[in-house]
């Protein structure tokens, strides 16, 4: 902790940080703490590995990838003024734009540099500054893997192997003293290479033709193929060494040479700066947030239509799992929205868990019991609960339709719908829409522009067999799903999303309660079968009214229409006609109509007119002529009826299907009970058994809190104390920690005994259960009964040991502790 020469090793370096600066790596990091290193030499080489340096080059912004990858083409170790020159230049070719560049660089580098430092993929002091070995590996130039710079490998890199003859025709070619030396002629060549003055003659001489070649190279790929006779350009460049061979046929423009005809830059575009999220639009707050609470009782009233369809059973389950592309059709055009959107209305009623399945062996979808406590929420209540759903879900309706690797289509609620970045997106987008001015629309592009330079190696993936960028369609389908569901109205964040992103349900649901229209008691009649629904219903208004009608259309009113159908719905449902006269009579603004009046009396009339019950299945009515008029129609011949007797026929298909069969041909038959009772259909009973909402796929390990970084730190500082520790071997001398102490058991309990009367820590060595050694640095307290019990400096708790499993024990050095 009190170090006062360089690191040597990233371990050294990750030493001498206080907790503070490990909690902010193990954050910043969380794979790492999967499980607890033991010590911090564990730790950094966690921090080394491939796996890690990946994921944490991925979580990088834009600069700080650059800095990391001018650090990468940078001399090992490098100085602070080295890597700012790769990032701004020698300011050879500097104009004012440049030189602005330039001023924001050398003001954003120092934060980039510490972002790098913080995540342990840079360590050293300035002057002696160190890109992690893997993180080098993994942005350096190879012909394999191309440096993202765009630069080849340096002159020492290029030229090994080759002939010391060579080498002098080349240092001959470009005017040099020849050497024997290979060192010495591949540092002439490369202080050839990076001397601006010298540079500018040698290219001064150079043919027009070979200046063309060096600009299609200067900027990345380094690398050209050439043949057997080069032509005269490619000869002249290839005899100066300006283009180094790689093989017979593969040239490469050596690192420093691309240096200078960069003017020293290691990027073309150095992006020190988020770019601007552009306003499409500034509309009135006020008015985003009524947009944004009208499509948020459109939300929930559309998810609740959509169960609602399913109270009596949704549609079959595929084999493969999710829902057939003809039932998408269906409920789409149940809903009077496109197939994508209805998808996303599916799932994110899946993910809420109003939805599941039933598990039956005919596996069907259907509402859960927690649908039924959805709705009686407050509508401010059910769309926080969707929202929140939305924020956190990886499952992502945009794919569906699309291709899974094997080419197999993605049907929506069915597998291979999860991606992890999904709430990263959608997180970051409505971050930088919170970040602008309230009632600001953004521009699409540039909001996607935002999002590559926060995350620029994370907007490629291969997922599900998919090259495209796969944030950036996540970032799109979020702002259009934000839209449906409320988060935005207009294009702009509502102030109920902001409350929800800053202060939680709790206030959102406050700020959008006063924006929900009261919910009607009554609706207007009108004389062409139709009901007008000026607003939204009140539950039971609406339960009833759904029973008795068909929705015609929906929008700021919901017209619904009456037809025998849906009058002989709320028949079966129990309702009589006198019910459904009192029932409209009560809600409406405006007189019954007549026509009205006459087609629930004319359904009535006729609705159980015929019975049928299981003879396996029969039919009877007490009007003959009526059975003659059924026997007589041609389509009852599929129904297989004979007659029994006057006023009774027999069916060998099953009552439902008979039913169903008489409704085709225009009747209105009526089911009975084997008691002759009148069976009332109801809706609404179809549940699944409790459910729980799908998980979210985590993209990686959570974030720990700040009570597991605490305890987390001080298991990596104690588990170090034991492996790093100074002890006395028995002659007195001190040695480090190494192989296990060997003392005999007389030994062992008398210097345990006698550390825990003066309270002082000795280094053990100890054999646990399964024979696994381990070593470790304790302060004994009580030994008694063969069992010592001590508090442990590696696990930092008090824990007891039995004599006969410790190997030996020994002092600690004098400065063991200091």
């Amino acid at each position: 902790m009190g170090m006062t020469t360089p690191p040597r090793t990233l371990a050294e370096a990750l030493r001498a940080r206080d907790d503070e600066s490990l909690a902010g790596l193990l954050r910043a990091r969380p794979d790492l703490l999967s499980p607890v290193p033991n010590d911090i030499t564990q730790l950094a080489t966690r921090a080394g590995t491939r796996a890690s340096v990946v994921r944490a080059l991925e979580h990088l912004d834009r600069f700080a990838l650059q800095t990391a990858e001018a650090l990468a083409v940078a001399p090992d170790p490098a100085p602070y003024d080295t890597l700012l020159a790769l990032l701004t230049g020698d300011g050879q070719d500097d104009g004012t734009a440049r030189d602005d560049a330039g001023t924001a660089i050398r003001s954003a580098a120092p934060g980039a540099l510490a972002v790098l430092r913080e995540q342990a993929l840079v360590w050293g002091e300035n002057d002696r500054l160190r890109l992690v070995r893997t993180a080098r590996e993994l942005l350096a130039p190879s012909p394999q893997h191309p440096s993202p710079t765009g630069l080849g490998p340096t002159v020492a890199e290029a030229t090994a192997g080759m002939s010391p003859g060579r080498l002098q025709e080349i240092l001959v070619a470009a005017g040099l003293p020849a050497t024997h030396d290979p060192v010495s002629a591949v540092a002439s060549l490369s202080a050839l290479f990076t001397d601006r003055s010298r540079m500018g003659e040698l290219l001064d001489t150079a043919p027009v033709e070979a200046l063309s070649v060096l600009d299609r190279l200067v900027w990345g790929p380094p690398y050209g193929e050439v043949t057997p006779n080069p032509t005269p350009p490619v000869k002249w460049l290839r005899d100066r060494g300006l283009l180094l061979p790689v093989s017979t046929r593969t040239v490469v423009l050596p690192r420093e040479a691309a240096l200078h005809l960069r003017a020293g830059r290691a990027h073309r575009v150095p992006e020190p700066l988020p770019p601007a999220v552009v306003a499409a639009a500034t509309r009135d707050p006020q008015a985003v947030d009524s947009a944004a609470a009208g499509q948020a009782f459109l939300a929930v009233s559309t998810v609740e239509e959509l169960l609602t369809s399913w109270n009596g059973g949704g549609p079959p389950i595929l084999r493969a799992g999710g829902l057939s592309v003809r039932e998408l059709k269906r409920i789409a055009a149940v809903l009077d929205v496109s197939e994508p959107i209805a998808a996303f209305w599916l799932e994110l009623a899946y993910a809420a868990g109003l939805l599941a399945s039933d598990g039956e062996a005919d596996e069907r979808y259907a509402p859960t019991p927690a649908y039924d406590d959805w709705t009686e929420l407050p509508v401010q209540d059910r769309w926080v609960h969707l929202a929140t759903t939305w924020l956190s879900a990886t499952r992502t309706a945009g794919l569906v339709g699309g291709q899974d690797a094997k080419g197999r289509a993605l049907s929506a609620l069915g597998p291979e719908l999860d991606r992890s970045a999904a709430p990263e997106v959608r997180h970051r987008i409505l971050a930088v829409l919170a970040s602008l001015h309230p009632g600001t629309a953004p521009d699409p592009e540039s909001l996607l522009a935002r999002l590559r330079w926060e995350r620029p190696l994370r907007g490629a993936s291969t997922s599900a067999g998919n090259t495209t960028d796969l944030r950036s369609r996540i970032a799109l389908w979020t702002l259009n799903e934000s839209e449906l569901l409320g988060i935005t109205g207009r294009g702009a964040l509502s102030s109920q999303c902001r409350a929800l992103l800053d202060s939680g349900p709790v206030k959102a649901a406050a700020l959008l309660a006063p924006l929900i229209p009261e919910p009607l008691d009554h609706v207007l009649l009108q004389a062409d079968l139709t009901a007008v629904a000026p607003g939204p219903l009140e539950r039971p208004l609406a339960d009833t009214l759904s029973a008795l009608a068909d929705i015609e259309s929906k929008g700021g009113a919901t017209v619904y229409r009456f037809t025998p159908g849906s009058v002989r719905r709320a028949l079966d449902a129990g309702q009589s006609a006198a019910d459904l006269h009192a029932f409209l009579a009560a809600h409406s603004r405006t007189p019954v109509p007549q026509p009205l009046s006459y087609l629930i009396d004319d359904v009535a009339r006729r609705h159980g007119h015929l019975r049928i019950g299981a003879a396996s299945a029969y039919v009877r009515c007490d009007d003959e002529a009526v059975l003659n008029e059924i026997l007589a129609d041609r389509r009852s011949a599929t129904l297989r009826l004979r007659r029994l007797a006057p006023t009774a026929l027999a069916a060998q298909i099953d009552p439902a299907s008979l039913l169903e069969g008489l409704r085709e041909m225009g009747y209105a038959p009526a089911a009975e009970s084997a008691e002759g009772d009148v069976l009332i259909t109801r809706a609404g009973i179809r549940r699944t058994p409790p459910r729980t909402p799908p998980a979210p796929v985590p993209e990686g390990p959570p974030v720990p809190d700040g009570t597991l970084l605490g305890a987390a730190v001080r298991a990596i500082r104690a588990g170090d104390t034991a492996a790093t520790v100074v002890h006395k071997e028995t002659d007195g001398t001190a040695a480090t920690a190494g192989s296990l102490p060997r003392t005999t058991p007389a030994e062992t309990l008398a210097t345990v005994q006698a550390a825990a009367m003066t309270g002082s820590a000795v280094w053990i060595g100890y054999v646990n259960a399964e024979g696994a050694a381990s070593q470790r640095v304790i302060a004994p307290v009580r030994v008694e009964g063969g069992f010592v019990t001590a508090y442990d400096h590696t696990a930092d708790e008090v824990r007891t040991y039995p004599l006969h499993r410790i190997t030996g024990v020994a002092e600690l050095a004098d400065d063991a502790t200091t």
